[in-house]
């Protein structure tokens, strides 16, 4: 490990290599917004200069100023996503179009995934496109990462860049690596990170339960595109976070039950294969895109008395054309995928009560989704698909089921300033696979399991007046026999849960900058009772109000962008206890700000300094997605209190 006098002179932040050539002209800072995307009205984009301005280090950092999605514990390791209060197993989730399967074991993460990779994040809350994949039960999640071409710049052929990052608070140390290049059609990068660091405090000072940090991710990627713009790619990406974690990693503590170590080793490795195929110079009859992946998740905990393995992976893959027609475009594909979810348990005590159990599905999809702009003032997005899916339970119990989804939204300029927006789905996602960790050899299968499916809509009015722009939106979800099964309750287990609510954005955009506050209420509920965290295991987790604001400015002249982000969080008393049927504990309301400071020198474009406080009042909190802190037995994980990030960027 290298001291920090040697740190300042190689750190770096993580700011793509076009970003002082942006600020050299009068520039619109891009920001997370919600609006349309290709026709799907309904969406919520990342782009690569947002990613250059959060600097995230996890999905908490990425979404903060976006209420409408929660981010549930302080450690990468046990987060998860909540989209307009769904948990994201929900979600079509992918990664440069390959399917995750990543339902493992309910106190860790479900998508563990490293920001510094990503180029591009789009979300669809709720209704989502049919060429958005199978089991869009309440919207999908797409991550897409960076290429050669991305980082760049005009007329180079080789480049690279390498990264160092210090967190006062864990003593965090960060150093990132990267090579690219493209020459002759041939295109190649190479990137990888190393994080370590030690338990971090909290805003009272007391250390939080297994927050080191020892992270690994890496990316590859090789590409050929020839003079026909026939394009192919192979990348390969892997990320795992190896490190002493709380017991039951999404909590602190409990403080009553059986005695448990304070923590034990997650050894969890998320890795992504992806081959790719599309036409760069498409015609309107021929846009192609062909594609084949393999996705795997891996947890591996090893203690005295027993080791457990968890694995689950998906083989998948599409075959895709977009056509051009006069108003807009039509896609029509064939998709797939074989998942597996294997749980490997071994009692070194006693092997007799070892268990190795594997739960598989697959999966066989026609889609097509139209969008057509059909008038100046009207914008329409329509599709459907038609899945037959065959599961398979631990015991050889089989099923096979088919059903249709179908999907439908627009928008419509009443005037010059106001546009009005609504959509509505119904989809059919089959018997998802259950979570790993809860196998027992004594379930029985005999009864059937129902098969999933959900209704999503939404309805929202949109403002313009000259920079200003007011967005509001109601929005709902049902999703009916959710599998909820149970290691003694058997395999055929189900819930209903219902998550309605409104958001509403208020933005002003400047030459060099903008200021966003936006406010979300959200109410969930699991068979008509307002929703918990342990009975919404993979399903959902007790939202309320929450605000969030994001401001930026680019002195242009200087190179120097500053801003800051943050959130306002109401207490929820709207809370239950599903073993006493009674109300639970309030969900304590919290304050957090941050702030950064960019600076790229106008005489060195090369180099990118930064500094960014995280928690600038020191606040004691955690995140209102965090698992448990409605029950008085549970001391939740707490979010770092007051840290001090500082980082330079060298490139080449």
């Amino acid at each position: 490990m290298f001291k920090f006098t040697t740190f300042l002179a190689c750190s770096v932040s993580l700011v793509s290599l076009t970003s002082y050539a942006q600020a050299q002209e009068t520039v619109e800072l891009n920001r997370i917004i919600i609006g349309a995307s290709d026709g799907d009205e309904n969406s919520v984009e990342v782009s690569d200069q947002d990613l250059v301005r959060i600097n995230p280090t996890d999905l908490q950092d990425l979404f903060i100023a976006e209420p409408t999605i929660a981010v549930g514990s302080s450690l990468p390791v046990s987060q998860k996503i909540y989209v307009n209060g769904v948990e994201e197993t929900n979600l079509a989730v992918s990664i440069d179009g390959s399917r995750q399967n990543n339902k493992l074991f309910h106190h860790s993460a479900t998508t563990l995934i490293d920001p510094s990779l990503l180029k591009a994040v789009s979300i669809d809350p709720g209704v989502a496109p049919a060429d958005a994949g199978p089991g869009a039960l309440a919207g999908s999640i797409q991550y897409e990462t960076k290429d050669a071409k991305d980082l760049l710049l005009d007329g180079q052929m080789l480049g690279g860049f390498t990264i160092g990052e210090y967190s006062t608070n864990g003593n965090v140390f960060t150093t990132s690596n990267s090579l690219y290049g493209q020459k002759d059609g041939f295109e190649f990068l190479g990137f990888a990170k190393y994080a370590k660091g030690d338990w971090q405090k909290d805003g009272d000072g007391n250390e939080i339960t297994g927050s080191g940090t020892e992270l690994l991710s890496t990316l590859g990627k090789i590409a050929y595109e020839s003079e026909s713009g026939d394009r192919f790619e192979l990348s390969y990406e892997r990320v795992n976070d190896d490190e002493m974690r709380p017991y039951r990693a999404n909590i602190g503590l409990v403080t009553v039950g059986r005695p448990v170590p304070l923590t034990r080793n997650y050894d969890f490795t998320r890795q992504n294969l992806v081959f790719t195929y599309t036409n760069e110079m498409p015609t309107d009859l021929w846009d192609p895109t062909f594609q084949i992946a393999y996705s795997a998740t891996n947890l591996d905990i090893e203690e005295d008395a027993e080791n457990t393995y968890g694995t689950t992976d998906s083989i998948n893959g599409k075959i895709e054309n977009r056509f051009s027609v006069a108003k807009g475009s039509i896609t029509t594909g064939l998709d797939f995928y074989s998942d597996s979810a294997n749980l490997d348990y071994q009692d070194l005590s006693d092997p007799s009560n070892d268990i190795d159990e594997t739960e598989r599905s697959s999966n066989v999809g026609v889609y097509f989704q139209i969008r057509l702009d059909l008038t100046d003032r009207l914008r329409t997005s329509l599709g459907a698909r038609a899945d037959y899916q065959r599961f398979e339970g631990i015991d050889d119990y089989y099923d096979g089921n088919a059903g249709v989804s179908g999907n439908i939204s627009g928008e419509f300029d009443i005037n010059e300033h106001l546009t009005a927006s609504a959509g509505y789905s119904h989809v059919f996602a089959g018997i998802p696979l259950a979570e790993n960790f809860l196998y027992s050899p004594l379930w029985d299968y005999s009864d059937g399991i129902e098969t999933v499916t959900s209704d999503n809509f939404y309805a929202g009015l949109s403002a313009r007046y000259g920079d200003f722009k007011v967005d509001g939106k109601v929005f709902h979800t049902t999703i009916n026999n959710a599998r909820t099964p149970s290691y003694s309750g058997g395999p055929s287990l189900n819930k209903d849960l219902q998550t309605q609510g409104v958001e509403v954005a208020i933005g002003y955009n400047w030459a060099s900058g903008f200021a966003r506050v936006a406010y979300t209420h959200i109410d969930t509920e699991i068979d008509g009772n307002p929703a918990d965290s342990y009975t919404g295991q993979y399903l959902t987790t007790p939202i309320g109000d929450i605000f969030g604001f994001e401001i930026a400015h680019t002195f242009t002249d200087y190179g120097v962008t500053i801003g800051g982000n943050g959130q306002v969080v109401l207490e929820e008393k709207d809370t239950y206890d599903s073993d006493t049927g009674d109300r639970a504990e309030p969900l304590p309301a919290y304050e957090v700000f941050n702030a950064f400071l960019e600076y790229t020198p106008v005489q060195k474009s090369n180099l990118t300094f930064r500094a960014a406080v995280n928690n600038i009042f020191d606040e004691t909190y955690a995140s209102r997605a965090t698992y448990g802190q409605e029950y008085a037995t549970v001391e939740s994980l707490n979010e770092p209190g007051r840290t001090l990030k500082l980082s330079v960027k060298a490139s080449f």
